[in-house]
């Protein structure tokens, strides 16, 4: 049996991905030696970390006045790691609450300055993306996050503001494009569109590193990572490289504009089925619905557990929905085929005849 992986992260990547690491593994770009046991210091992974870097630089166009990263301590360090180096105690940062990642992005920052939660759609356990919401003259930066794994929320046009925009992209980063220019950092953890986790892409302007003027643990200080091109302390290797790859695939299949294509593609198929079943209702506002993490509940919840067996057994896995939210989550990051949103909507389709 085939099986289609739903999960919302760690999640779905390229078979062709799966294929070259595990060569990697083996024996990396026939040295004999393990991408598991070469030194971070080596030519080999100079190599990988560089392309790496290249690839991020090339996919979302990001200009020469941007550092490229990638760190370790996924998008929880990033919390707090960018509060510490862009808030100054005595400065004001903007933030959007959409969920429960940006959240926890609230509360770390909340230790560095002060921070003006602008808008937040919690009234409704985030069924919806905050609108018509004005930046404080005097916020240093706006914080949101791009795409809420959790209740299925996508911005799908970021904000017109006169502050550097702070983004956590880790859901949907490589899904489509994105005008780098108008963010002042982006952070993304690796385990969804980007690689296995373990890693973080940090893509940061000039302009901001050093902006804080506090005294910053040396390791928290992304000037000392710039200084010493990610390798300040032993990168996490494997993950950098399992995330080069899965660039690679991104650019050898059509690169992004022909992701993003795709996603809309699998999200609109799914999405319309949602809508047209009888047995089920999708979770969260049309017009906010993510391409990425799509969240919906059936109508009576006592069929639940039999719809997530029907889809076990077809192959659909892990599409029960977070615990906060209920129901059911399908996330179709881009390695995802339309074949599997396909299945999973043949399963809905027969448990409807079944059960309608």
């Amino acid at each position: 049996m085939k099986i289609y992986n739903f999960s919302p992260g760690p999640s779905i990547l390229p078979k062709e991905v799966f294929e070259q690491a595990a060569q990697g593994v083996l024996n990396l770009n026939g040295s004999g030696l393990s991408i598991l046991e070469i030194s971070h210091r080596s030519r080999d992974f100079t190599e990988i970390i560089t392309k790496a870097r290249d690839l991020v630089r090339e996919l979302l166009d990001v200009p020469k006045n941007y550092h490229i990263l990638f760190l370790s301590g996924g998008a929880s360090t990033q919390f707090l790691m960018s509060a510490m180096n862009l808030l100054p105690s005595n400065g004001t940062a903007a933030y959007l609450d959409t969920g429960s990642w940006s959240s926890k992005a609230i509360k770390e920052a909340k230790p560095y300055g002060n921070v003006d939660v602008i808008a937040s759609s919690k009234d409704r356990n985030y069924a919806y993306i905050p609108k018509g919401y004005k930046a404080p003259s005097e916020a240093l930066y706006l914080h949101l996050t791009s795409n809420n794994t959790i209740s299925g929320t996508q911005f799908h046009e970021f904000p017109e503001v006169n502050i550097p925009l702070v983004c956590d992209m880790s859901s949907d980063i490589f899904s489509r494009p994105v005008d780098v220019k108008r963010f002042g950092l982006i952070y993304a953890g690796a385990q969804k569109n980007m690689g296995p986790a373990g890693t973080t892409v940090v893509i940061i302007h000039d302009e901001l590193v050093g902006q804080s003027e506090r005294i910053l643990p040396t390791i928290m200080d992304y000037q000392t990572h710039i200084d010493k091109d990610s390798m300040f302390n032993t990168p996490p290797v494997f993950p950098i490289y399992g995330s080069m790859l899965t660039m690679q695939w991104i650019k050898d299949n059509g690169g992004i504009a022909a992701a993003a294509e795709r996603n809309e593609k699998k999200a609109s198929t799914l999405y319309a089925e949602i809508d047209r079943n009888s047995l089920f209702d999708g979770v969260v506002d049309k017009e906010d619905r993510s391409k990425m993490n799509v969240t919906f509940v059936m109508r009576d919840v006592a069929n639940e557990a039999a719809f997530i067996d029907a889809a076990s057994e077809a192959g659909c896995m892990s599409i029960k929905g977070h615990r906060s939210v209920g129901g059911f989550r399908a996330s179709i990051y881009n390695a995802m085929t339309l074949e599997g949103v396909e299945k999973l909507v043949y399963v809905m389709q027969e448990f409807e005849r079944a059960n309608g």
